[in-house]
């Protein structure tokens, strides 16, 4: 067998978190690869079901502070956003659509503190219900805070905390060799008693 092919992942389902106890199978199987489908549509039904999931999630003081710039491959927003992507993040062009997060971070420490915490929440909701779908979505950090201000305008106080690739699992056979050797890394986390400071069991 050719070592390309060996080396590649099966996939989201085949990753799934290692877990002392079951948990919610979305959540155990939701992972951000890099190998996206070029060739894959997003519809606009599933993103509108993503949004909504995000839309939903957990809001401190019901203040809903996270606002969403989503552009769907060969639109003129899905452009401006990959150009606005790193060096490193390059492989999500190939997404189906690009997903800016932001945060409206207030007049106050606190307040931009917990728009933060928000727009956590709402992508890990918008990541679980990507991979209920059988999407793959992959938060980055990677790319150009003040042009995505400039590009569309954002108004004073709407910070671009991130940019979410999504889209279909790709061949790996296909792929990158850097993006191959990442994606087929170990899925690790800390363990429990690391993580808990009162750890009881």
């Amino acid at each position: 067998m050719d070592e390309h092919l060996a080396r590649r992942p099966l996939g989201p389902r085949d990753r799934l978190a290692r877990t002392s106890v079951p948990i919610h199978p979305p959540i155990a199987a939701r992972w951000s690869p890099r190998a996206f489908d070029p060739s894959a549509v997003v519809s606009r039904h599933d993103l509108t079901a993503l949004v909504e999931a995000a839309r939903w999630s957990a809001t401190w003081g019901h203040r809903e502070p996270v606002r969403y710039v989503v552009g769907i491959r060969v639109d003129e927003t899905f452009t401006t956003l990959a150009g606005l992507l790193k060096r490193g993040n390059s492989y999500a062009r190939a997404a189906g659509a690009l997903i800016l997060v932001c945060a409206d971070e207030g007049e106050d420490e606190r307040t931009a503190r917990y728009a933060a915490v928000d727009a956590g929440a709402a992508i890990a909701a918008l990541s679980i219900e990507a991979v209920s779908r059988g999407l793959i979505a992959h938060p980055m950090a990677g790319f150009d805070t003040d042009g995505a201000r400039r590009a569309f305008d954002l108004p004073a106080g709407l910070r671009p905390l991130a940019v979410i690739a999504v889209g279909s699992l790709g061949d790996y056979a296909q792929a990158d060799a850097a993006v191959v050797e990442r994606d087929s890394r170990p899925r690790e986390r800390l363990p429990l008693d690391r993580l808990v400071l009162n750890w009881p069991l």
